[in-house]
């Protein structure tokens, strides 16, 4: 926008005594910055419009990734629950094996007194674990290296669990 162009939209500003040529370019000057400031503004606005955008749109993505994740623990978490009742009646299942074959005297003429003494830890071990107080389901697996077989690991003294137990 020009002086001339100025002076004639203006009508204030015409032949105005008290305003001069370089207060009408000051002007104009003052203008071109506003005008290029909100140029500048609408650009800022622009960009930060898209990257609500894209902000918004990622989020939508990962809102999905994490509805599918919960999925899969619901998933995985009933897997688990109907493994750990499986493995619970298998080791049911191996607890009577085990009583079976300590009681029944045809299962102690076959098995020799070494076998009977293995069979009666490993069951006793059995039986404790499962029927500890307060065993939760989300329990650690016992990973231990011992030797189950080894004379060491073989008590011939009567503990608490034995009289319990029997």
């Amino acid at each position: 926008m020009g002086l001339q162009e100025l002076r004639a939209g203006s009508p204030l500003l015409t032949g105005h005594p008290l305003v001069s040529h370089a207060d009408y370019i000051q002007i104009v000057r003052c203008f071109e910055a506003i005008r290029q400031k909100c140029c500048r503004l609408e650009q800022d606005q622009r960009r930060a419009r898209e990257q609500l955008a894209c902000a918004e749109a990622e989020r939508a993505v990962l809102e999905v990734k994490l509805k599918h994740a919960r999925n899969q623990v619901e998933v995985e978490m009933k897997k688990r629950h109907r493994a750990e009742a499986e493995l619970e009646r298998q080791e049911r299942k191996l607890q009577l094996i085990f009583e079976l074959l300590l009681q029944e005297p045809s299962g102690s003429a076959i098995l020799s007194a070494e076998q009977r003494s293995i069979l009666s830890t490993l069951a006793g071990r059995h039986v404790r674990r499962t029927l500890a107080p307060g065993r939760s389901r989300s329990s650690a697996v016992d990973e231990s290296c011992q030797s189950l077989l080894s004379h060491s690991d073989i008590s011939y003294d009567r503990t608490d669990d034995d009289v319990v137990r029997k």
